[in-house]
């Protein structure tokens, strides 16, 4: 039998995803932005509509926290920004109790780093019951797609009052992961505009 499900956030599509070295930017619109180092699984769904977990990566989330610090219901939206994964993708591995450090470099030099755990032992839901409720949605076993689960962290620079800038760069190295994600920050300087809208007919 399977536990409540656990809190989740939609990330967004594939067009949301940046590789090792690529840069996550913070967007006119968006207050803030912030590295979350996690651990993120990789799946694929199969012909059948079964999903299959492919492997394990070190994962940035990156998200806008002063917006979310703001009010509690905007955390969804905070969420909506560019991620990062890799660059090893680790077949079955350990996920019980694995150190994670979170990096900030500017300009060279190391403005905040802090190490932590993440892992099974460490979430509050068994890797089991996270992966059913994610999949026990029709939507989600579509043949053929690929998903990302970020699985969370309780590590932020944003706690210890580092703001990032741009052309910092983030880290985040997973022990047994291979080597380390790095991604700069981009900071999108234009004025953010209201959307327009033209109605048709």
């Amino acid at each position: 039998m399977h536990r409540d499900p656990p809190a989740c956030f939609y990330k967004g599509t594939g067009g949301a995803l940046r590789a090792h070295g690529e840069t996550l930017d913070i967007p006119a619109c968006a207050e803030d932005g912030g590295e979350e180092a996690e651990i993120a699984g990789g799946y694929v769904v199969a012909r059948d509509g079964r999903p299959y977990r492919v492997g394990m990566a070190a994962g940035n989330e990156f998200s806008d926290h002063q917006v979310e610090k703001k009010n509690y219901l905007n955390l969804a939206g905070s969420k909506l920004r560019t991620c990062a994964l890799g660059p090893e993708l680790v077949v079955d591995p350990e996920f019980d109790s694995i150190p994670v450090t979170a990096t900030i470099e500017r300009n060279g030099s190391v403005q905040w780093t802090k190490t932590f755990r993440s892992g099974e032992s460490e979430m509050c839901h068994r890797l089991g019951n996270i992966e059913h409720h994610h999949f026990k949605f029709e939507a989600h076993r579509r043949p053929g797609d690929v998903h990302v689960h970020f699985f969370g962290t309780d590590c932020l620079s944003f706690s210890d009052h580092v703001r990032l800038q741009d052309g910092d760069v983030m880290q985040v190295a997973v022990e047994g992961y291979g080597r380390p994600l790095r991604n700069r920050v981009g900071v999108d300087k234009t004025m953010s505009a209201p959307i327009n809208f033209i109605a048709l007919g």
